[in-house]
């Protein structure tokens, strides 16, 4: 049933499996879409699709093969024209639960029948052709457990099996700036699980396998439970342009919390000069030479920002946008000092990429694998954070480029 509808995931790019889809026509043969395109279109996705990625590809396969449900335009307008309102019948429940509920594909044939032999002209009442005040699958102001609504504004029983032309489902683009609960699914592919700590989890399989050998005496084996492993430095830009994604960025904040018990967290204002920031409302630093040295080199290192600023900021020494605030090392180097320290890091940046086109976004685009704060973007950081990294740019690219004041891609 419905064979083009996969043909149409596939053409579409939806990775939809011949297991998957024998299973939903299993689901299908034992009445779970109860004759509901509603019904339908959440049970197929359920089962078709593996990845939120991949919704918004979904709803325009489904779109398009479904297309004719809600009627196309030229077909829909004969039939409005042919149409006459009604006053609506008044069924009581038994009456109701006697008419009977088709398949979809027999209503989707029984109405190209109608509308084929033009049974569509100032029909009242009756239980085949499309009109009004009736009990056919198609039409308006009637009732049927399973009809295609035409003309009439709006449901009124619910019961209608209309969906595709109307895409009311949100979709999952991969840009799509991401809620906490997406970043953390993100996130915890990042996770390794390694035993750690003391004995304390009884390792059940090995328990079993002593004590058969035992010939029943029971013998217990202890094991290190499993932990993650994984060790986060998380630093973060705030401020002035990063101002409009202090949500997005709280959000990125509290998933990582969330999934990582060994994380460590500063802020910075455009770039990381001598010192990054705890608590920047307590004016609460430490110096990035202290933190490098007691951080090991096994941390993953995400940075955030829109890499957006002056080119003196990023090149100069003492550049840094605060009067108040010196640093006799350019923030390029120090860029550079992290990128070597933690060779496992990406630039998360909350921009779009087109955006990514200043002197300084393409500096720090080459010293950092840069990546979207989007679906695909931490998809993709992810991927990178967890392949063996090594750094990108060498000292006397830095200094070409502090020297030459220019962007590598120039």
């Amino acid at each position: 049933m419905f064979e083009g509808f996969f043909y149409e995931l596939k053409l579409k790019g939806v990775p939809v499996s011949l297991t998957e889809w024998m299973t939903l026509q299993q689901a299908l043969a034992g009445g779970l879409m109860q004759s509901s395109l509603d019904t339908f279109y959440a049970l197929a996705r359920s089962m078709l699709v593996k990845n939120e990625t991949w919704f918004d590809r979904y709803d325009r396969a489904f779109a398009e093969y479904f297309r004719g449900i809600e009627t196309p335009d030229e077909v829909l307008e004969k039939i409005l024209e042919g149409l006459e309102r009604t006053q609506a019948p008044d069924l009581d429940a038994l009456a109701m639960a006697q008419i009977p509920e088709l398949a979809l594909d027999k209503v989707l044939e029984n109405f190209w029948e109608q509308f084929r032999e033009g049974h569509f002209h100032k029909h009242k009442g009756g239980d085949r052709a499309i009109g009004t005040g009736g009990r056919s699958t198609q039409g308006a102001f009637g009732y049927n457990p399973a009809g295609i609504r035409i003309g009439q504004g709006g449901g009124r029983h619910g019961r209608a099996i209309q969906i595709a032309e109307q895409r009311r489902f949100r979709n999952y683009d991969p840009d799509l700036v991401l809620d906490t609960r997406q970043i953390r699914v993100a996130l915890s592919r990042l996770r390794t699980l390694l035993p750690r700590g003391p004995e304390d989890e009884l390792d059940i399989d090995t328990t079993i396998d002593k004590t058969c050998r035992n010939a029943g005496d029971l013998e217990l084996v202890w094991r290190a439970s499993r932990r993650n492993s994984v060790k986060l430095l998380l630093l973060m830009d705030t401020g002035g342009s990063m101002s409009p994604y202090a949500r997005l960025v709280s959000r990125l904040f509290s998933a990582a919390r969330s999934q990582f018990r060994d994380l460590k967290y500063y802020y910075f204002h455009n770039c990381i000069y001598d010192t990054v920031w705890k608590n920047m409302q307590e004016d609460e630093d430490i110096a990035l030479d202290e933190l490098m040295r007691t951080l090991d080199s096994d941390y993953k290192v995400i940075l955030v920002g829109d890499a957006t600023m002056a080119p003196s900021e990023l090149l100069d020494r003492n550049g840094c946008i605060d009067f108040f605030q010196t640093n006799e090392t350019p923030g390029v180097w120090r860029l550079y000092q992290i990128a070597h320290k933690w060779p496992s890091s990406v630039w998360l940046n909350p921009e779009r990429s087109r955006f990514w086109v200043s002197v300084t976004a393409r500096i720090v685009g080459r010293i950092f694998p840069m990546s979207g704060l989007s679906l695909n973007g931490l998809d993709d950081a992810v991927r990178t954070l967890l392949r063996t990294q090594r750094p990108r740019v060498s000292h006397a690219e830095i200094k070409e480029i502090i020297d030459r004041r220019m962007s590598p891609y120039a």
